[in-house]
C-alpha cells in the first residue's frame, strides 16, 4: 500500500519493570508499560489537571532488548519510535480478546534512554559511557 504510514513517537516513562521472555527460536522479546501524560490549568476553576495515557510496548530487536535488560527499570524516560500492531488471543476462559501495542520490531524502531542518572543508579556503575543518550531531541 503505497502511500501509508505507520509509525509511533513517544516520550514517557516505564510504569514497571520490563518484562524479558524468550520465543520459540531463542531471541529475546521485552515488554513494559510506558506513561505519557499532558497537565493544563482548567479555565473556569484555574486547578491544575493532568491525564495519563498508557501504552504497552513490546520489543523485539535483540540489541534493543539488550540496551532494555542492562539500563532500563521503572520510572526510567525514554524517547521510542514504533509501529501500532493490534493482535488476538484467547485467555485463560475461553474469552476471545484483542489488544494494540507499539512494536518496535527486528529491524525496525528505535529507543533512546533519555534520564542517565537513574540508569546509572539502576545498573550500579558508571554506565554513561555506555548509554545511547540524546539530551537535544529535534522537537
Amino acid at each position: 500500500m503505497a502511500g501509508t504510514l505507520n509509525k509511533v513517537i513517544l516520550i514517557g516513562n516505564l510504569g514497571k519493570d520490563p518484562e524479558v521472555r524468550f520465543m520459540p527460536d531463542g531471541s529475546k522479546v521485552t515488554s513494559f508499560s510506558l506513561a505519557t501524560g499532558e497537565v493544563w490549568k482548567d479555565k473556569v476553576t484555574g486547578e491544575k489537571k493532568e491525564k495519563t495515557e498508557w501504552h504497552r510496548i513490546t520489543i523485539f530487536n535483540e540489541r534493543i532488548v539488550e540496551l532494555v535488560e542492562k539500563y532500563i527499570r521503572k520510572g526510567t524516560k525514554v524517547y521510542l519510535e514504533g509501529q501500532l500492531q493490534t493482535r488476538g488471543w484467547t485467555d485463560k476462559t475461553g474469552v476471545e480478546r484483542t489488544t494494540t501495542e507499539v512494536v518496535l520490531g527486528k529491524f525496525r524502531g528505535d529507543l533512546i534512554i533519555l534520564d542517565a542518572k537513574k540508569a546509572d543508579s539502576a545498573s550500579g556503575a558508571d554506565a554513561s559511557a555506555d548509554i545511547p543518550l540524546s539530551d537535544d531531541i529535534p522537537f
